[in-house]
């Protein structure tokens, strides 16, 4: 049987990225940015639709790809209602709510909607893989200490079962046999407890955690509601302030790691400091993310864009060795995974979900 071939879409804040697989070999990758003066033109995240579409067609016509030949095409998944991990076979309920924002905005919000738009066109289907909003939480893990505020599960979802199942393939056994820690250190940090492939915990990466190159992760309660009482910010100030303009930016004037660790090595007392506190909270978070597998993990495994720093990731391996062996995996295998969730569903080796709005 000839390899299927599958068109893999990840949008982005001003990029989106695409790749073309024939089975598990990727032969094309490629990003497509976009420039701000051009998105500035679009009041909201779904009226760029028909912008991107033209962009990636037009990409696919120029590399001589076409949509007929394609088995399927899978999409980032964005806001939705919280689902189980797993390839979910786009229908028109995610779509209206991903039109509609109804769960959030956000660029990811498109995946589904251009992959189905285009899948439909040629009479293929159209997939999403474990979305921002997995959720296999245990009930425990959902308490935050008052009533109204539960803790909700927003995480890396789709790059930490990647790379779970990565080491779990190096090590020789399926990942539900083993207990990770997995860190997805990047402008927003996830740290997930899994425990046999299911991810019982996680924090919060834009209310709590580390703090990261842009996010300021767990903060101290009082102190956070006297600021926003203060009168000196509004509530979109306030949460453009924890969430784009905390962490490193809010220390060092930057969001970029590599510019923090040049004017560290250089002799910046304070951007060692700072550095040296973001990879403090990543172990704390780590240390405090094993007692909830009572301490059994086989392995802790760092992830993400910042897992590329030998400076961050030699500091926190000597903080952290002593749980379990670690795993380095940098980067971002969310294309790849997009590719192999949507394969694995067309091969027949899992089901695919549908999505079903509980309100």
């Amino acid at each position: 049987m000839n390899a299927l071939k599958i068109l893999a879409i990840n949008p982005g804040s001003t990029s989106t990225k695409l790749a073309i697989y024939h089975g598990e070999i990727i032969i094309l990758n490629e990003t497509i940015r976009h420039k701000d003066e051009e998105l500035a033109g679009f009041s909201s995240v779904i009226e760029q639709k028909g912008y991107r579409m033209q962009q990636l067609e037009k990409l696919l016509v120029h590399e001589g790809h076409l949509l007929e030949e394609f088995d399927g095409i899978v999409g980032r998944g964005g806001f939705l209602s919280p689902l189980k991990s797993g390839t979910y076979i786009v229908n028109n309920e995610m779509i209206h709510d991903l039109e509609t924002a109804k769960y959030g905005e956000h660029a990811s919000n498109l995946g589904a909607i251009i992959a189905y738009d285009l899948a439909s066109s040629v009479g293929i289907a159209a997939f999403i893989v474990d979305p921002i909003v997995v959720d296999e939480l245990t009930d425990m893990a959902r308490l935050s200490g008052i009533p109204e505020l539960e803790r909700k599960s927003h995480l890396h979802a789709l790059n930490i079962k990647a790379v779970s199942r990565k080491v779990a393939n190096t090590i020789g056994r399926p990942y539900e046999c083993f207990n990770f820690i997995v860190a997805h250190i990047g402008g927003g940090i996830s740290i997930a407890a899994m425990e046999k492939g299911r991810i019982i915990d996680v924090n919060n990466g834009n209310n709590e955690g580390p703090y990261s190159p842009e996010r300021a992760g767990g903060l101290p309660s009082k102190e956070l509601i006297h600021l926003c009482y203060s009168g000196q910010f509004t509530e979109k100030e306030m949460i453009s302030k924890v969430t784009k303009e905390g962490g490193l930016y809010a220390y060092l004037g930057t969001k970029s790691v590599i510019e923090a660790e040049e004017r560290a090595i250089q002799g910046d007392i304070h951007a060692q400091k700072i550095l040296e506190g973001m990879i403090y909270q990543l172990a704390k978070e780590i240390g405090a993310m094993s007692t909830v597998v009572n301490g059994e993990i086989d392995g802790i495994i760092l992830t993400g864009g910042v897992s590329y720093s030998e400076f961050i990731i030699n500091r926190l391996r000597k903080k952290i060795q002593f749980l379990a062996p670690v795993f380095v995996q940098p980067g971002e295998e969310e294309l790849e995974a997009l590719a192999f969730g949507a394969l694995r569903v067309l091969s027949g080796e899992e089901e695919g979900n549908y999505y079903q709005n509980p309100n």
